[in-house]
């Protein structure tokens, strides 16, 4: 009977047990979820809320965390871009691997983005191009630079607040796939729509990137 326990006791704890070991210099993510309501995140302060959130939860939410996202600009509002909300580098990801410098080796070809170093939060991959449902498309509103995106017919999804009409930049985590730069980590194509229905249609789920703003 004690060998029992001992080993339902094992089990408890390996299922316990996060998918890899944490890192200290933990500074960017993956979400491993979004708000749920396609593309609107509640502006670009509610996309912060939600990485903040989310980081709370594995014990690192005295950090500032920012979305990696875009707005354009309107209603007097100036456009904001994605390079400039996240902090100076390096950052790391949940194992500790470096994923990049600073915002120019982030925006290089030398940056460390792939299906392999794109973890959630929780330490874990999400499933790419050629996996079952493939939800690679992240949102970004941003041009491979970082800056905000303004092609035709993208809105940014009403700078985040849309989850129906309306369109906006996504990129490929994985690095593949279809669009106009289908190796690109941020600026892959734009998306169909901005609900739910219309984001996990084209291979997204509605995640985006976090990053911890460390300033200089």
């Amino acid at each position: 009977m004690k060998k029992v326990f001992a080993t339902l006791a094992a089990l408890t704890l390996l299922t316990a047990l996060p998918a890899a070991a944490q890192s200290n210099n933990f500074s960017f993510f993956l979400t491993s979820q979004g708000p749920g309501d396609g593309a609107n995140l509640g502006g670009l302060a509610g996309a912060d809320n939600h990485c903040q959130t989310l980081a709370y939860a594995r014990g690192f939410g005295d950090t500032v965390w920012r979305a990696y996202l875009s707005a354009q600009a309107r209603g007097g509002q100036g456009a904001v871009n994605a390079r400039d909300r996240i902090g100076s580098g390096p950052w790391y990801n949940f194992s500790g691997d470096m994923i990049a410098q600073d915002a120019t080796d982030l925006h290089s070809d030398n940056a460390n983005i792939t299906k392999e170093s794109v973890l959630t939060e929780e330490g874990r991959m999400v499933n790419g191009r050629g996996d079952d449902p493939n939800q690679h498309d992240i949102l970004t509103g941003s041009n491979l630079d970082g800056t905000v995106y303004t092609g035709e017919g993208s809105d940014t999804c009403s700078n985040w607040t849309s989850g129906g009409e309306g369109s906006t930049r996504v990129g490929h985590f994985d690095r593949t796939g279809g669009g106009q730069n289908p190796t690109s980590w941020n600026s892959a194509h734009d998306s169909r729509g901005c609900s739910q229905e219309d984001l996990i249609g084209t291979g997204g789920n509605g995640y985006f990137y976090c990053f911890a703003a460390r300033e200089e």
